[in-house]
């Protein structure tokens, strides 16, 4: 039976991440592909031991239905954390927990775009945003990046040029996939220019506390003068993702637009979730455990940044990101990074080519790398082997390339 889909539907594909995902579960495969925390740095018996107190102590009313905007005692705790942390002045009331920060994604789409409408995103920008905002069928405008963030004139260029932009949506901190961060002064002139023309900003920050090196930059949601700035935050990246606990801080009238968005989609984020981060919270040292995967985390970058010096070949290009999980790779133009992770899947690497990362396709000699989620020694290996699977690529790629001139010459 052939069941008519809407026509929004066209547009989503399953994650390519997600399918690569499934290959690195073969035995003995070393996945530099996921954006995957340590799991074994999960604070477990801790958990373990919130939720037992919980359920003894209130658990007939967490097993219940809860109120849309979430836990009152989680959004007092994550507001605090908002204003010591990154100088963001927001209350409980300003804060709503969202089902992942994926869920905040959706909503946002929901809420500004109709088919035809067109976002502002950083080339290349994060794969789950441009799924999520697929289903709203919108037109993708990439911005040029740099090292500092996105090229303002090429994004007042881009702006001139589309009338029917309704969103930007944009991560300033240790972005997926490149683990660029922007400088203060592109976060204040990126500002600027959105509020010149009244374009509503999605400030995604799931990695803003994994900072391991260099001095911490106010999020644009702490720069905000005009309550343009949806700040999107999370526990999946600096907890435990299993929760899907996370949330969105947003100026009030923008705010209840998102509350009433969210009640159509799920009523409410897990009930027991919520108060397990809480207590957690009042309870434990957050902020400890963040220490130790800061700390983890650095070393594995250095790690991966080390062997890659020592193994890649010459020609190919990498980002060293100040935090987070990823860092970005730019092969020799012409190189196609799918055909490299086939040979590097032989070997037991996997790791994410880059095109999918860009909206509007191309960039197919792009990749990304994942660091936190592997050991040093499994991180050297996988390097060592990809640096040996790309070695031999570009020597035969050289060869085909060379083959024509000297074919030309002996015949001439």
């Amino acid at each position: 039976m052939d069941i008519r889909m809407a026509n929004r539907m066209r547009e989503l594909k399953a994650s390519e991440i997600r399918e690569i995902l499934k290959l690195t579960q073969r035995p003995g495969m070393i996945s530099l592909a996921g954006g995957l925390p340590a799991a074994e740095l999960f604070p477990v018996e801790r958990v373990a031991e919130v939720t037992q107190t919980i359920l003894e102590e209130e658990g007939h009313r967490v097993l219940q239905y809860s109120p849309t905007e979430g836990d009152p005692r989680l959004r007092t705790l994550i507001a605090d954390r908002m204003r010591e942390r990154w100088g963001i002045d927001a209350g409980p009331d300003d804060i709503l927990i969202t089902t992942g920060s994926q869920q905040g994604l959706d909503l946002s789409g929901k809420l500004f775009l109709d088919p035809g409408d067109a976002v502002l995103c950083e080339s290349p920008t994060y794969l789950g945003a441009i799924n999520a905002f697929k289903a709203y069928e919108p037109e993708f405008i990439e911005v040029d990046t740099d090292d500092e963030g996105m090229i303002i004139e090429d994004l007042e260029r881009r702006i001139a040029e589309h009338p029917r932009i309704r969103l930007a949506y944009v991560i300033p901190d240790f972005q997926n996939p490149t683990g660029r961060t922007w400088s203060l002064k592109r976060r204040q002139a990126f500002l600027d220019v959105m509020a010149r023309h009244a374009i509503p900003v999605v400030e995604d920050n799931p990695y803003g506390e994994l900072r391991f090196e260099g001095e911490p930059l106010p999020p644009l949601k702490a720069l905000d003068e005009h309550g343009l700035v949806i700040f999107l935050g999370t526990f999946s990246k600096v907890f435990c993702p299993g929760l899907r606990i996370a949330w969105l801080a947003a100026a009030p009238a923008l705010r209840e637009k998102y509350v009433m968005a969210k009640q159509g989609a799920d009523l409410h984020s897990s009930s027991l979730g919520q108060r397990q981060i809480a207590v957690y919270l009042d309870r434990f040292d957050l902020d400890a455990d963040i220490e130790i995967l800061r700390e983890t985390y650095r070393r594995r970058r250095e790690v991966m940044l080390k062997t890659m010096a020592a193994t890649f070949p010459p020609g190919i290009r990498y980002t060293r990101p100040q935090g987070g999980l990823f860092l970005w790779v730019e092969l020799p133009e012409g190189t196609n990074a799918r055909e490299v992770l086939a040979a590097s899947l032989e070997q037991g690497v996997a790791f994410v080519p880059g095109e999918p990362f860009y909206p509007n396709g191309g960039h197919e000699n792009t990749l990304r790398l994942n660091f936190s989620a592997m050991p040093e020694d499994r991180i050297e290996e996988g390097i060592r082997r990809l640096g040996h699977v790309l070695t031999g690529f570009l020597a035969e790629r050289a060869a085909a390339d060379h083959a024509p001139t000297v074919a030309a010459s002996v015949n001439g």
